[in-house]
């Protein structure tokens, strides 16, 4: 991994930093001066340079294990493109038209291809969001339809871990699935990617039994025996989800590498040939300011608790922690680990799916406790080391306007859209003449830490 950038100049009472913010609201970019007295070291990923529309009709056409897709489906009548929503950062809209036409070349009218966009147990995505992600063009010519895990689904089965697989019915009415998404961290099972594409189009049920029957192996892992990966493989193969084409994206949120192909195959080949870009260090027991930002995973705060702020997790105790993030739709929402939304009865409905998921699981039961096992969880971080803190969390909106429609008070976090007030908050937590170690994620919810 390359060195990390400092802040060299100590000829000016200031320094430069620069991040990106406001994920599919813009993309734009904060600058945000640092104190003279702030020994910064930015970790960002390494990655390439940007692929050509040319590049990535390339890659479709030298899938991983399989024929092209314009060969596979010339006797497809109703082909299915399972998407991912905008909480995911999968610049969708430049791989479709790609997609589309490799169909049409095999002679499949527009009119008869379904893009479905697989929020899981997100809040639905608004029209709007629906055009960032899709493209308008395509909003036209295809079918675009939004799966709502709570209706319309279809029980096709179950696997060997006993998950019972409800799915989109748009799924079984098809004939033709392609998957489309990218390869990034997360708590549950490591990394995106791969069967995970189906998750999406999954019903509550499953998408309930699948985080509450398996342990998390926590962000950025790998493992050949994670139950959770093996039961989504099992899923996929069940609905027919055959092909994939996933994205790496780089600190901008464009597209650096894409690969198509046999969606097992192509998952364990891509994130060994790609996951080092993204690797950071952990902050170590000399730093006491840590930066997280939350691009481009910083729609809602929702999902820049789960996916912004993993490095803060990891700040030395006394350590002042900030997070970046602009947070455009407020608050957000997921169904199955909500913050500050919960609907009513939520907890005494989760606990029922935790226990339907490891019922026929008596080993589990056993080697975990049934306690521990049936405790509701928030959301896992296996991984990462639970550490008390002196202070709360700085949470740096850029957008006035975007903070007001958060709530007033969120517990753990100090909220302002004035970065000299974080400045000044934090030289009086850290009340220290010496120069400050800080460590800066520059896009946080990209990186894993080692």
């Amino acid at each position: 991994m390359a060195e990390p950038a400092r802040s060299s100049d100590k000829s000016s009472p200031l320094a430069t930093l620069q991040l990106r913010t406001a994920a599919w609201y813009g993309d734009r970019t904060v600058n945000l001066e640092l104190p003279e007295s702030w020994d910064v070291s930015v970790f960002t990923p390494t990655t390439g340079r940007v692929l050509t529309n040319a590049e990535m009709s390339e890659r479709l056409d030298s899938p991983v294990g399989q024929r092209p897709i314009r060969e596979r489906c010339s006797e497809t009548t109703r082909p299915l493109i399972i998407v991912d929503d905008l909480n995911r950062p999968t610049p969708v809209s430049r791989v479709l038209p790609l997609l589309v036409r490799e169909f049409t070349d095999a002679g499949i009218p527009t009119r008869n291809i379904t893009i479905l966009i697989g929020p899981g147990t997100h809040a639905p995505p608004t029209a709007d969001a629906v055009v960032k992600k899709v493209g308008a063009d395509l909003i036209h010519s295809c079918r675009v339809c939004v799966h709502d895990s709570n209706q319309d689904v279809v029980k096709v089965g179950r696997t060997s871990f006993g998950t019972p697989v409800l799915v989109s019915r748009e799924v079984v009415t098809s004939n033709f699935l392609v998957g489309v998404g990218g390869l990034y961290p997360n708590h549950t099972g490591g990394f995106g990617g791969g069967s995970k594409a189906a998750l999406g189009i999954l019903g509550f049920r499953s998408i309930a039994a699948l985080h509450f029957g398996h342990e998390s192996i926590g962000w950025g892992s790998h493992r050949r025996n994670d139950t959770f990966r093996r039961d989504l493989d099992e899923i996929a193969r069940l609905i027919g989800l055959e092909t994939g084409i996933f994205a790496v994206i780089d600190a901008d949120r464009q597209i650096v590498d894409l690969a198509c192909g046999e969606i097992h195959l192509l998952y364990a080949r891509f994130l060994a040939s790609t996951k080092d870009a993204f690797r950071a260090p952990r902050p170590d027991p000399g730093v006491r300011i840590v930066i997280s930002n939350a691009y481009p995973s910083d729609l809602s705060l929702t999902f820049v608790r789960m996916k912004g702020t993993v490095p803060l997790a990891f700040a030395p105790n006394g350590a002042s922690r900030i997070v970046v993030a602009s947070c455009n739709e407020g608050l957000g929402f997921h169904g199955l680990f909500p913050f500050m939304n919960a609907p009513r009865f939520h907890r005494q409905r989760m606990l029922r799916r935790r226990i339907a998921a490891n019922l026929n699981k008596p080993r589990r039961l056993v080697e975990k406790g049934a306690t521990r096992l049936l405790r509701v969880p928030t959301r896992g971080r296996r991984g990462q080391r639970s550490v008390a803190s002196e202070h709360p969390t700085w949470l740096y909106c850029p957008s006035p306007e975007a903070l007001a429609t958060l709530p007033p008070e969120i517990p753990g976090f100090r909220m302002t859209s004035s970065w000299s007030e974080i400045v000044a908050g934090v030289t009086g937590e850290q009340n220290d003449d010496s120069p400050l170690r800080t460590f800066v994620y520059a896009a946080a919810p990209l990186q894993w830490l080692d």
